[in-house]
């Protein structure tokens, strides 16, 4: 599946480990370590504003070449969010998830039609794209994520999508925690959606590892849906494939529609798409 409707964000070349970005006016060269065939086009020929170079430790840092603004927006069809490079190579923001933007958002604009307003409950949420998106098609979103600067990016996230604020609630917590308090409290939701991290360790120690853990979890929420709508996952570890994704969804929850594929982003070489993960969604 391919991310649609990109105007302010393009990959101008990829290979070598590297991806060479486009975001509105800024362009940035990041490792990819999908991308490992030969590049596509000569890096030293583009003049970017930042690369982000890895040490040997494992960690890394941005070398800017030339100006730039520490933190900018840009724009899908008609939501906008911040852009800013982190230490950790990443910019607050996956492009390749309006794959699922786009799927949701039209599940979300069926069901505000019908005169119902999904309760979303999002996991691992991030700097909230996902949430802007959603509760702007009129969904009612609860945002759960452990880092408090990466919830309140969301707050602005949605801010700036003039998201109004009773159709969000913003949580900082350890989501599986979070999940089996709501459970106890005897809360439930319509819909759910998971971005889990391949690998983590949490306060007390305890280390998550998605092959191992993830069937868990999904079952563990799966408590909290009546009468769901969807549930979607998002996995990027390496080796980790859409039909085992589907595969865990189909066990856990009720017979319905299950989709599951490989999440792609265009390039401007036409016959490379670089692979960004996976997706398994349940309608």
């Amino acid at each position: 599946m391919l991310a649609p409707d990109w105007k302010d964000y393009r990959i101008l070349g990829s290979g070598d480990g590297l991806k060479l970005e486009l975001w509105k006016d800024v362009m940035l060269l990041r490792p990819d370590p999908q991308a490992i065939w030969r590049a596509t086009v000569d890096y030293s020929k583009f003049d970017c504003h930042a690369r982000y170079i890895r040490d040997k430790s494992g960690g890394g840092r941005w070398v800017v070449n030339k100006p730039m603004p520490d933190e900018w927006k840009v724009e899908w069809r008609d939501c906008k969010f911040y852009v800013k490079p982190t230490g950790f190579k990443h910019t607050g923001l996956f492009p390749e998830q309006a794959v699922n933007w786009d799927k949701l958002s039209s599940v979300v604009d069926d069901n505000v039609k019908r005169g119902k307003k999904p309760r979303i409950l999002n996991l691992f949420a991030y700097t909230g794209a996902s949430t802007a998106v959603l509760a702007k098609h009129g969904a009612t979103v609860t945002h759960v994520d452990a880092a408090k600067g990466m919830v309140e990016r969301a707050r602005l996230n949605c801010k700036l999508n003039a998201v109004p604020q009773e159709n969000t609630r913003y949580i900082v917590d350890d989501c599986k925690k979070f999940v089996a308090r709501e459970i106890k409290r005897g809360k439930t939701y319509d819909a759910v959606i998971m971005d889990p991290p391949s690998y983590g360790r949490g306060a007390n120690g305890e280390v998550w590892k998605m092959e191992d853990d993830i069937f868990d979890l999904v079952k563990l929420v799966a408590a909290v849906l009546d009468d769901p709508t969807f549930f979607l996952i998002n996995s990027y570890t390496t080796g980790l494939q859409p039909q085992t994704m589907s595969n865990i969804i189909s066990i856990v929850l009720p017979k319905g529609n299950v989709q599951a594929y490989e999440v792609c982003l265009p390039t401007e070489r036409n016959d490379v798409l670089l692979p960004c993960g996976c997706s398994a969604l349940w309608l």
